[in-house]
């Protein structure tokens, strides 16, 4: 009988060291990670700056330590992009012979010097009277193709807001033209110059390889750059973004290694931290076009996990819940736990399209963000009081849990949330 129970003993040990190997989430490690991130030694991450690429290196000696492996074809965690930043110098315009007003062309292009003529290859387009001009116009540019866009006459007064869409870019090779005429000409010579600025960024990706389904991709991300150093505020000039989004980023570290050590995933996962979130989200949208959307069955976006929810401890919200049933995927997965994913209850701040995840949701993946941020009340939003010492890491570590056992039998390939209906999106 003795030798039974002393079995029994060394079976229940085995069992509760095999559990332990990968019960990483805890907040002991949730405080080390945000300790490093949200530091002044980062100067706020923002995005460019030295900060964010210190950020960026940590995320990848974490993501080594993990055992994961980097994207093909790549040599490191780092995934470098570059943004331009243009400002126009000089611009000439000529109409069939005939100088042109050069108030009345706009130019979107990477290229410091631009000279095009009717035999550079140029599709045509017009926007009529009576159209949304700046919508028509944004339909355009995001169709990436060599374009001269004719604009009716009739916009002039309101011809000087394609301004808004100078921002920075990536680097293209191609450039849309916008000439204020109600005539398209038989000839025509435009002549541009930019002052351009390449700024050199960086998102962090690591890959655990699916067992069976090696081509079906999920994706836990957040952004890693926050705002920065600016002016003093109470003697404090560092935004350290402790909750934005050191949670979210920590969150993923912490996911990647329990998820290595767990080693069941039948679906490959795809861990990435992104930056230039706060500029406009360009990192993820980087990112995003290194894959086929068709392969992306889920992505977990995770934003601002550091505070309790409106609905207190063991709970957090996800964005476009009612977009796709993934949020019943996740519920149902939970059964038997006290934890709760809720609807967004901030529809007003329109949250689905203002995270990394939106476009890869644009393109049908079933691609939300969960959050616990209270975005009507969240005190220390964007400020510099965004530090450690406002955080829950117990809280926290319940909300890594939860995405990690919620989303199983996503990243086993049991369960594949519904696409996302594109034409419901705008």
């Amino acid at each position: 009988m003795k030798q039974f129970f002393l079995f029994l003993g060394l079976t229940a040990s085995i069992i509760a060291c095999a559990q332990n190997s990968v019960d990483n989430i805890n907040a002991k490690e949730v405080e080390r990670i945000e300790k490093i991130l949200a530091s002044d030694d980062m100067e706020g991450r923002q995005a460019g700056k030295k900060g964010s690429g210190k950020a960026a290196e940590f995320i990848a000696t974490e993501f080594k330590k993990a055992g994961l492996q980097t994207l093909k074809n790549s040599t490191g965690y780092l995934q470098p992009f570059k943004l331009i930043e243009t400002k126009l110098l000089e611009i000439k315009g000529e109409l069939d012979d005939k100088k042109f007003d050069s108030s009345k062309i706009f130019v979107l292009t990477t290229k410091q010097n631009l000279e095009i003529d009717e035999n550079s290859g140029y599709e045509y387009k017009t926007i009529p009277a009576g159209a949304n001009m700046m919508q028509a116009a944004y339909s355009i540019i995001n169709e990436e193709k060599k374009v001269i866009v004719f604009i009716d006459e009739s916009y002039s007064n309101i011809f000087s807001r394609l301004n808004r869409f100078i921002r920075p870019v990536f680097e293209s090779g191609v450039s849309t033209v916008f000439i204020l005429s109600n005539t398209k000409p038989g000839k025509f010579k435009i002549k541009v110059k930019h002052q351009i600025n390449e700024v050199s960024m960086a998102n962090v990706v690591g890959i655990l390889p699916g067992k069976t389904k090696p081509n079906e991709y999920v994706i836990f991300s957040a952004h890693h750059d926050h705002l920065g150093i600016n002016k003093p505020v109470n003697g404090d000039s560092i935004f350290n973004g402790a909750n934005d989004d050191a949670a979210g980023t920590t969150a993923v570290i912490m996911l990647a290694d329990y998820f290595k050590k767990l080693n069941s995933n039948q679906r490959t996962l795809v861990f990435a931290t992104f930056t230039a979130e706060e500029i406009g989200g360009f990192g993820s949208q980087y990112f995003s076009k290194q894959f086929d959307p068709k392969q992306v069955i889920a992505m977990f976006n995770i934003e601002m996990i550091g505070t309790e929810s409106k609905w207190g401890k063991n709970s957090a919200y996800m964005t476009g819940y009612e977009k796709t049933d993934m949020g019943k995927i996740l519920q149902n997965n939970l059964k038997g736990t006290s934890f709760t994913f809720y609807p967004d209850p901030y529809p007003e701040q329109d949250l689905f399209y203002r995270s990394d995840n939106a476009t890869l949701a644009r393109l049908g993946v079933p691609a939300h963000t969960i959050s616990t941020s209270k975005m009507d009340s969240e005190k220390y939003y964007h400020s510099v009081d965004d530090e450690i010492e406002n955080l829950d890491f117990n809280n926290m570590a319940a909300i890594i849990r939860a995405i990690a056992e919620s989303s199983k039998t996503i990243v086993d390939g049991k369960d594949s949330p519904a696409r996302v209906n594109t034409k419901d999106l705008r």
